[in-house]
């Protein structure tokens, strides 16, 4: 039998996540009758101890019998036990240097490490994320930035609302101008944009119309690579050869630009490709987008006027595309800047019960029917107090080589 621990999130600022809800633990004890579960007690997530109490699962402070610990954050150094599996977001793949130390201690103490990120299927795709509820907060604060900075409505925090349902409640409540949105991206950040567009029944349309038409509504448009990119050499090909030679291509993301007067950014922003507006494109008098919601939030990268992450509790700053530096949100001058780099953490609940879904579809099942899909081989980082082979780029990283 498996035992299985949900940890209590340590890292600061506190996190309200958990990889599973009271209810998300009861459909999966259902599924996997044999898997053994604890809760170690927590006063900061999104569901207390009692919760778990009344589902029937055990809430205690010691999960030492537990062989799998499951965490959405970071696990603090210092309390992380040894000769154990665990999940959590490590955010070392990229070499990050502030968790250095943190993967040199998982190797330490034997730990096995499974990365929610690198947890994919066999084509190499996510399985499983918080990318939909950052795209649903991220649309959101993005309508909340728009009326703050015209003071035309005022929405708000989505941290202080209980769920989904109050936030698009709260949306509905708002009356927009006839405005043009552009959203990047159709993945699960872009398509939980579409979700809140949608539910305020903004009207979609084509890319034609977007970029010819005058509209008495306010429009959106959900665009992909291949209508914000082109060819150095005028082909047009598919969207594998974007990826595969991100290289020969240049940004054609201007034309929208110029009609814009909203940007939500919920791209994958993958190495070579080309920026989608730069710092000289802001500066151009035909660039009209007013107000950016940047959920990809890559720093000083594709989206120019992305220069810091901000926080939930202080969300929007200004862009000042003439001095290239940061002024309030308020100035005439400023392209207004929502990009908080955590936003499912402001939909606690929600995300926590999305999250669980996913995780009892595509990872739980490994533990009982012997990987038998691979699963959790991919995301295995560390084993035996070294890195898999899968990881073993990281290890100059974890030498101190780079």
């Amino acid at each position: 039998m498996t035992k299985f621990g949900i940890i209590k999130e340590r890292k600061n600022p506190p996190d309200r996540r958990v990889v599973f809800s009271p209810n998300g633990l009861k459909k999966a004890k259902s599924q996997f009758p044999k898997a053994l579960f604890a809760v170690e007690s927590s006063n900061i997530r999104v569901f207390d101890d009692n919760a778990y109490e009344s589902a029937g699962f055990k809430v205690t402070s010691d999960l030492s019998d537990c062989d799998v610990l499951l965490g959405v954050k970071e696990v603090p150094i210092s309390a992380l036990q040894p000769n154990k599996k665990y999940f959590f977001f490590s955010h070392t793949i990229k070499k990050q240097p502030y968790n250095r130390d943190l993967l040199r201690a998982i190797l330490d103490k034997n730990i096995e490490l499974y990365d929610h990120e690198v947890i994919v299927g066999q084509n190499g795709f996510r399985l499983i994320g918080f990318g939909r509820y950052a795209g649903i907060v991220g649309a959101y604060n993005g309508f909340r930035a728009w009326g703050l900075t015209f003071d035309t409505f005022d929405l708000p925090k989505a941290e202080s609302l209980n769920d989904r349902k109050e936030l698009e409640f709260e949306l509905n409540k708002i009356s927009l101008p006839n405005i043009k949105i552009v959203l990047t991206g159709k993945g699960k950040v872009g398509g939980g944009a579409k979700e809140v567009l949608d539910a305020m029944n903004i009207k979609q349309v084509t890319v034609q119309e977007y970029l010819n038409d005058t509209f008495d509504e306010p429009v959106y448009i959900q665009i992909d690579v291949l209508d914000y990119n082109k060819r150095k050499d005028g082909h047009v090909l598919d969207k594998n050869d974007f990826y595969t030679n991100p290289q020969e291509y240049d940004s054609d993301f201007m034309r929208f630009a110029k009609v814009s007067d909203m940007y939500i950014a919920g791209h994958f922003f993958g190495d070579g490709a080309p920026f989608i507006f730069t710092r000289e494109d802001a500066k151009s008098n035909d660039f009209n987008i007013k107000v950016v919601a940047d959920i990809s939030c890559d720093i000083d990268g594709p989206v120019a006027s992305t220069i810091r992450p901000s926080t939930i509790a202080d969300p929007i700053y200004g862009y000042n595309p003439e001095t290239e530096a940061e002024v309030g949100f308020k100035d005439p001058k400023a392209i207004v800047v929502m990009a908080v780099d955590n936003l499912p953490c402001e939909l606690p609940k929600d995300a926590s019960e999305g999250f669980g879904d996913m995780f009892l579809e595509h990872v739980l099942p490994a533990f009982f029917d012997g990987d038998k899909n691979g699963v959790l081989e991919r995301a295995r980082m560390t084993k035996d107090g070294t890195l898999t082979q899968r990881f073993s780029y990281l290890q100059d990283y974890v030498d101190g080589k780079e």
